[in-house]
């Protein structure tokens, strides 16, 4: 079975050629493809690849549900030419919830990983209620009912799952079956709980902002309004939900590379095009501050950067890995059929052919029209995007996926001071990647997790981000538990105290870095990005002349062999050729894509002001406010 593409209309679409059509045919494509490691009965798809921790018998399920939600967004967008699609799953949800079938699914009261997949079933069958639901037997209707009313009275963590919960709910009194108003209410108690401003919501109680905030925060309290328009939660929510959707797509428009890449940052990356997501669900409930045609680009962006870079395998399905295959990005709960959350990022097929996101021509994204700069406030983030390069890049002072004060070990995808949208982040928890790190003897870095985010501002030209944190080394402990983010637990020694400040323009920044030493004091590093041998950008770190004390030595960290975006990961650096003493450091850090700034580019110090190469300045005076 071959992927068929009809030819790219860059009339429509000037900057990704793709239109309607194009992800029709990668829908049916991937469909397809799942569908022939489906069983007989068409409950399960048993692809081929690792389990996750749950087992096969949730995996398949996992597979079935995912694929469904992509099946339900096809069918609704285009319920005539879907007939096919819509056949194979009638019977699979009949077979997959058959308490006579030894084969059938297990319940959400019965496994954990159940209350997600239902969520998707729940919501795929509100979209496809006149095609699908509606078409059922009364039996399987019956069985179907049975089986979401597991979930009625049963814990959910206080996370983004709390929308599983309520969609399933929510489908259930639109059908007849029991529901819970406490679980609903309890559910929306939570989400709020975890709003932080701005439009973005953390994961929990720790600092875990990702792609969780748009793929769940903010597209599952849309879809709940389309399932329930009638419901006076729904009416009483509308303004407020509709307000920070807006506010989050204004940002998330900025994250997006020239290169199509969604920002690499984040827990569950092996979902990949789900990021295009919340710019569906901005067009489809109209709450989108963006022009139609620019959420058609960033989501056919991300698509199109995605096939282009063989994240679909020889035999249409969706890899492990963030290009092609990558077994080192599989989490705990990965299994084969954990890559097809990319479903929600096709949402944009239950809109008709003729709905503006389709029809309007593509719009260009901010970093393709200008230089762009914007700090995120919840997340602690800063973003430089420059337009000769289209790299869009954010230096991070308030995202680590823990609290203050913990003292764990760095997770590569949250606690780095920079990701990219050309980068991928080295997974390695200790990593001089975009980092302020000390050498002890044994060679052992240290991490950064637990920093106290200091604030950040706009001014002359410049962004400024700040932290301070106690540097410490952590010996992991053994036991540690399931890898869902958060950095590895142990048994910490801390090291000096340490200040870092971010001054960034454009693919510049320059990292000025206090150091007092409250524990153990030990060699410097100063990371810069980490880059493949083979990729179109290059990352470069330099000492700043005449200010503070002496960075005296520099060298290129290679990490060999594969890993998400190529072969061979190289990041270069500066530091001490001896044990760092108390006082100021400083460094130019550059990130630069083909016909961006020059890697050689430095920033100059003389009589209290730090120079950028086009003549920007910024005093110590001015920065003054973060070293009390």
């Amino acid at each position: 079975m071959a992927l068929v593409l009809p030819p790219l209309d860059y009339t429509l679409s000037p900057y990704t050629g793709m239109a309607r059509e194009h992800w029709c045919a990668y829908a049916d494509y991937l469909l397809r493809s799942a569908h022939r490691f489906g069983t007989e009965d068409h409950a399960n798809i048993h692809l081929p690849g690792a389990n996750s921790r749950y087992g096969p018998r949730s995996d398949s399920l996992e597979a079935f549900a995912r694929t469904f939600l992509l099946a339900s967004f096809r069918i609704a967008g285009d319920p005539s030419a879907t007939g096919w699609i819509a056949e194979w799953y009638a019977d699979g949800l009949d077979a997959g919830t058959n308490p006579a079938n030894p084969d059938r699914w297990p319940t959400p009261g019965e496994l954990g990983q159940a209350k997600v997949e239902a969520a998707s079933l729940a919501v795929g069958l509100a979209l496809t209620r006149d095609v699908l639901w509606e078409k059922l037997p009364g039996r399987v209707q019956e069985q179907l009912i049975a089986w979401f009313e597991t979930v009625i009275g049963e814990e959910y963590p206080p996370i983004n799952w709390v929308w599983f919960q309520i969609v399933v709910e929510t489908f259930l009194a639109s059908v007849g079956g029991r529901s819970s108003d406490e679980d609903i209410d309890a559910g929306l108690a939570v989400h709020d709980a975890l709003y932080r401003g701005g439009g973005w919501f953390a994961d929990g109680p720790e600092r875990a902002y990702d792609h969780y905030v748009g793929w769940a925060f903010q597209v599952y309290p849309q879809l709940w309004a389309l399932m329930a328009p009638n419901d006076p939660r729904v009416a009483a929510r509308k303004k407020l939900d509709g307000d920070r959707l807006a506010e989050y797509l204004d940002d998330a428009s900025h994250l997006v590379g020239a290169n199509g890449a969604p920002l690499i940052q984040g827990r569950s990356l092996i979902y990949r095009f789900a990021a295009a997501a919340p710019f569906w669900v901005g067009e489809l409930s109209g709450h989108s501050p963006l022009s139609p045609g620019l959420s058609r680009r960033a989501a056919s962006g991300m698509l199109g950067y995605f096939a282009r870079y063989g994240s679909i395998t020889d035999d249409g399905l969706l890899s492990i890995g963030w290009h092609g295959e990558f077994a080192g990005m599989k989490q705990a709960y990965s299994g084969a059929g954990s890559p097809y959350w990319a479903a929600k990022g096709m949402l944009g097929l239950a809109l008709p052919a003729d709905h503006p996101a389709w029809t309007a021509v593509e719009a260009p994204l901010p970093v393709e029209v200008a230089d762009t700069q914007r700090l995120i406030a919840a997340p602690g983030w800063q973003i430089d995007g420059t337009v000769a390069d289209g790299v869009v890049r954010i230096r991070n002072h308030a995202t680590d996926h823990a609290v203050v004060g913990a003292l764990v070990a760095d997770s590569p995808l949250y606690a780095r001071i920079g990701y990219s949208t050309h980068t991928f982040p080295d997974l390695s928890p200790e990593s001089r990647d975009n980092a302020v790190v000390f050498v002890d003897p044994s060679g052992r870095l240290t991490h950064r997790t637990g920093f106290e985010h200091l604030g950040s501002f706009s001014e002359s030209g410049v962004q400024v981000g700040a932290s301070r944190f106690t540097a410490h080394w952590i010996e992991p402990d053994p036991d540690a538990g399931p890898d869902h983010g958060s950095g590895v637990s142990g048994t910490a020694t801390p090291g000096p105290s340490v200040t870092v400040v971010s001054i960034t323009r454009g693919a510049i920044e320059l990292r000025l870095v206090r150091v007092r030493s409250e524990g153990p004091a030990a060699p410097l590093r100063i990371g810069g990005w980490p880059v493949d041998a083979s990729s179109s950008v290059v990352s470069s770190v330099r000492a700043v002349p005449g200010f503070g004390r002496p960075l005296d030595t520099s060298g290129t960290f290679v990490r060999s062999g594969a890993h998400p975006v190529g072969s061979e990961l190289t990041i270069p650096w500066v530091g001490t050729s001896g044990t760092a003493h108390d006082g100021d450091y400083a460094a130019v850090v550059v990130l630069a894509g083909d016909g961006g700034a020059s890697t050689d580019a430095g920033v100059t110090y003389a009589d209290g002001h730090f120079e950028f190469p086009d003549g920007t300045s910024i005093s110590l005076e001015q920065l003054a406010r973060f070293h009390g």
